[in-house]
């Protein structure tokens, strides 16, 4: 079948066909007509063909940092919520928090011509900001906040801030803290700055020298609250960058038979099912995750339909989870 044979069959002309296929108007008699032929037909237009004549994919690149990840899930599902119901289908790409993989990938969809991408990036370094810069494609950065490009992120700062107010408010004045690497702003940086100047602020600057370093796995959260204690001493509060370390903090904690939260209360953040399975369910933040992937899919499809759109940076608020 082809687009003569599909006009000859409804009774139109070629052109009414091709913009039916390509969302152009033709009058309502014309579009049922093609309707019921391409459905007794079962006619699909060549994916191929409508992108060498219209310059365009319909496909979105998605670069995330690994699929085993809550916080990923959610926003994905958050962008799926939106594609699903558009003409455009989504292109995965996993870096396995590799940053190297994440340039590549974008010199990849660059190369290919994919119409958009969506970048939930770890880092970004000067290196990506000048591909960034002079990608042929529009990109919005999901979770990471980039002065001058067009992204979606969340309040890191204030959340840990709150976060560690809260545990010092319950009482626990020996804190310490299993950070994320200095090279992700968002988890890493703004969330152990918010840590940093809530203990100040409450007259207890020293606790901003209690920090280990982790990876995003409860591994990492295990091996660094042994670590943590080794280095800091008694302790009777951990909060961690994220749910993931808080898990393997508790794992660790029960261990050596330390009651969790009656000698250390720990915290996480990112409010996964995770935690809330667990007894008793941990304090933690609850960032809007899928919320952030639904707005930045729809900030990339008002890209994509003006010729100019104007910059946006929108940032999300967040909650504290506090099941005591």
């Amino acid at each position: 079948m082809n687009i003569a044979e599909i006009a000859e069959m409804a009774g139109v002309s070629k052109a009414a066909v091709s913009r039916y296929f390509n969302n152009g108007y033709i009058s309502e008699e014309k579009r049922e007509a093609i309707r019921r032929v391409v459905e007794e037909t079962g006619y699909r237009p060549s994916i191929q063909a409508q992108t060498l004549r219209t310059k365009k994919t319909k496909m979105i690149g998605v670069i995330v940092p690994k699929v085993a990840s809550a916080s990923v899930g959610r926003i994905v599902e958050g962008i799926l919520s939106v594609l699903n119901e558009s003409e455009y289908q989504m292109l995965l790409a996993v870096t396995q928090n590799n940053p190297k993989k994440e340039l590549e990938y974008l010199r990849a969809f660059h190369e290919k011509q994919v119409d958009g991408v969506l970048l939930l990036a770890t880092v970004l370094t000067a290196e990506h900001k000048r591909m960034l810069k002079n990608l042929s494609v529009p990109v919005v950065l999901v979770g990471q906040h980039l002065t001058g490009a067009c992204c979606v992120f969340h309040d890191d700062y204030h959340a840990t801030y709150d976060l560690t107010r809260l545990i010092l408010e319950k009482g626990r004045t020996k804190l310490g803290y299993i950070s994320a690497i200095q090279q992700d702003k968002a988890v890493g940086v703004e969330r152990f700055r918010g840590y940093r100047d809530a203990v100040q602020d409450f007259g207890l600057a020293n606790l901003a020298q209690n920090v280990v370093t982790a990876s995003f796995t409860v591994n990492s959260g295990y091996e660094k609250t042994k670590e943590l204690l080794e280095k800091c001493g008694e302790l009777d509060g951990i909060l961690c960058a994220t749910d993931s370390m808080a898990a393997g903090a508790v794992q660790y904690l029960r261990e050596q038979e330390i009651e969790v939260p009656e000698q250390i209360l720990v915290a996480g953040q990112g409010d996964s099912e995770l935690v809330k399975v667990m007894v008793p369910p941990l304090v933690t933040v609850h960032y809007s995750y899928e919320k952030s992937g639904k707005l930045a899919v729809q900030m990339l499809l008002e890209l994509l339909g003006k010729s100019e759109a104007a910059l946006k940076e929108v940032k999300l608020g967040y909650a504290l989870v506090d099941y005591d």
